[in-house]
């Protein structure tokens, strides 16, 4: 019989000769090699670890077009708004917006990446933050209306701001910072020549001083409709309803008077994200702000005009995709905190007795309170909020001729508004009213705010005293407890009768903050004032397009960040494979004892002659 032996020089592989032989039960190779089946074990392995790495790249790529604005995007956005803003960085840009109160002023300090060159996206304008990752924001008191009989002072009284800022900001930023100083109602208040006097000083020393990007126009009074708007601007922001290219959110479709359009922008309507109303009411006043959808015809004379602002948001006019019209009212005197003192003093009148039981204290709950005349008046609380409620009707001066209908009160004109297709985020006295003490913050629910307002109310004043003193009411002060009752009356008496929502109105949401960052009508303003900037990267956009084309046949299309991640897997899964395979080819396997000498070189057959 004839023995085989075979031998693969240069590979570590070896099979010792076994006889041959002609039954069929006999392999030609008695043993294989050893480490074949661990390599095909390992080579399955990497295999399933490939396609589950496939599966997951297509599973980040899929997701991401179904995640909420509320999920992993907006979540990262938070992170990246509390980090400190680095400001070795070249490309961003800085902006400065002093807010002029009534009370006092605030300086706030903005800052954005440079624009991506897409004319349908705004500036990602942010507060910039220091190196502790607080908002870069500074206030000082009184107000600037105070200098109205020094209105020489009032470039002094703003440096410790704009220091404060040009500390902040990087020197070499300065002369491309702009810098808007914006009076509210304090100055408001004052006579146009007082505003003037105050303002003209600002416009002549504030240049000598600093270097920042500032001129005549960047420093006014503005009106409560601008202030209005600017809120709106800035809220709707925060929340993404301008980034149009995410269809997460529900969408409408707006529509544009015909007159409104230029020559070159003859479209009608146009699908977007919803936008949000916005209702603000503070101690003394009370504002309401939404976009109007559809078509509402202004004319020259009208009232409404007045009331509705048309604006476009984008930096090019030819381009109806950020042009909004907005209905802005603001009702002096019909605070919180006016309403109350006026409720009381109308109460006072009404019954001429110094002992007057209110509904819109808590049982039992005593206040005492002086006239204007100098009457010292006695009230005590009844406890019965249907009651209060229906007390404070009058204040909404519903018998007051309308100007124009429809009409929401005082006879002041607005829009009807598509309840049904609508959306509305309450703030300051809406905020604190659901949830200082009644702690129902967030989503409205009115049955759900009725009983928990009635309950408060309804409830004995020593009992309601004992709780506040164990701290068990930790974010409302004395004044807040004390008012909550009526507070919540009147917050509700002016949604439900005053703005005419229904009860069963379930898209309001009462709000403090918004992803955790409070939100100020100056980043309306500042996103507004600066919105001609991005036309820069724009026109160096086209520019570069247009010294880089390439044909058609050499093209190649630019790789997402997803398949990035990909090929990145791919090539770590196949080298792993390789480097294993080389590793197991690199060891040397014991020899196997034969009775047949090896021939290094080359490989052989050893045959019986008796075979032949």
């Amino acid at each position: 019989m004839a023995r085989l032996s075979i031998r693969c020089p240069g590979l570590s592989c070896q099979w010792r000769p076994v006889p041959l032989s002609s039954s069929p039960q006999v392999p030609w190779f008695s043993q294989p090699h050893p480490h074949l089946a661990a390599l095909i074990k390992y080579s399955i392995i990497f295999g399933l670890l490939l396609a589950f790495l496939v599966l997951l790249t297509f599973a980040v790529v899929e997701s991401d077009r179904f995640l909420p604005a509320a999920g992993i995007d907006s979540y990262m956005q938070r992170m990246a708004f509390r980090e400190a803003t680095d400001i070795r960085d070249p490309n961003l840009y800085y902006g400065i917006v002093v807010d002029c109160g009534s009370s006092g002023s605030r300086v706030f300090v903005y800052k954005w990446p440079r624009h991506t060159g897409n004319p349908a996206q705004l500036l990602d304008i942010q507060q910039m933050r220091d190196l502790e990752g607080k908002p870069v924001v500074k206030r000082i008191t009184p107000g600037l209306s105070t200098l109205a009989s020094n209105p020489d002072e009032a470039s002094t009284y703003l440096k410790p701001l704009l220091q404060y800022a040009a500390y902040h900001i990087p020197r070499n930023k300065h002369k491309e910072t702009p810098l808007y100083i914006l009076a509210t109602a304090g100055m408001r208040m004052l006579s146009e020549s007082d505003q003037e006097d105050i303002l003209d000083n600002l416009r002549e020393n504030v240049p000598l001083d600093y270097e920042f990007l500032f001129s005549d126009t960047h420093v006014e009074v503005i009106s409560g409709k601008q202030e209005g708007v600017y809120a709106w601007i800035g809220i709707n922001f925060v929340l993404g309803r301008f980034n149009h290219a995410e269809e997460d959110d529900p969408m409408v479709e707006v529509e544009f008077d015909q007159a409104s359009l230029t020559e070159t922008s003859q479209v009608p309507s146009i699908l977007r994200k919803r936008t949000v109303g916005v209702l603000d009411m503070g101690g003394g006043s009370l504002q309401i702000a939404f976009e109007v959808p559809k078509s509402v015809r202004i004319d020259k004379d009208d009232i409404s005009k007045s009331l509705i602002a048309e604006f476009n948001l984008g930096c090019d006019k030819h381009h109806t995709e950020h042009v909004y019209r907005v209905y802005v009212s603001t009702f002096l005197g019909y605070g919180s905190n006016s309403i109350l003192k006026l409720y009381r003093e109308q109460m006072a009148n009404i019954s001429r007795s110094t002992a007057i039981r209110d509904p819109c204290l808590p049982r039992d709950m005593p206040v005492e309170h002086t006239t204007q005349d100098g009457r010292h008046v006695h009230f005590k609380g009844t406890g019965d909020y249907r009651a209060c409620r229906t007390n404070l009707q009058p204040f909404l001066n519903k018998t007051v001729p309308c100007q124009k209908q429809p009409c929401s009160f005082n006879g002041v004109y607005q829009p009807n508004i598509d309840f049904k297709n609508s959306e509305f985020y309450g703030f300051s006295e809406f905020w604190y009213s659901m949830e200082d003490v009644l702690r129902i913050g967030g989503k409205y629910n009115y049955k759900k705010f009725e009983k928990a307002a009635s309950d408060f109310c309804n409830t004995r004043w020593s009992l309601l005293e004992d709780r506040y003193e164990k701290k068990l009411y930790p974010q409302a002060d004395e004044y807040r407890f004390r008012s909550q009752c009526f507070k919540s009356a009147w917050m509700a008496t002016i949604m439900h009768d005053g703005f005419s929502f229904p009860t069963n109105y379930s898209s309001l949401r009462s709000a403090q903050l918004i992803y955790d960052r409070e939100v100020q009508w100056t980043l309306g303003a500042i996103l507004y004032r600066t919105r001609f900037l991005p036309l820069k990267e724009i026109q160096a956009g086209i520019l570069q397009q247009q010294s880089s084309y390439k044909p058609p046949w050499v093209r190649v299309s630019a790789l997402t960040g997803y398949q990035y991640i990909f090929f990145l897997c791919f090539g770590i899964v196949v080298a792993a494979i390789f480097f294993y395979i080389r590793r197991m080819g690199g060891r040397r396997i014991s020899p196997v004892r034969s009775p047949l000498h090896h021939v290094p070189s080359m490989s052989y057959f050893m045959v019986d002659e008796g075979m032949v």
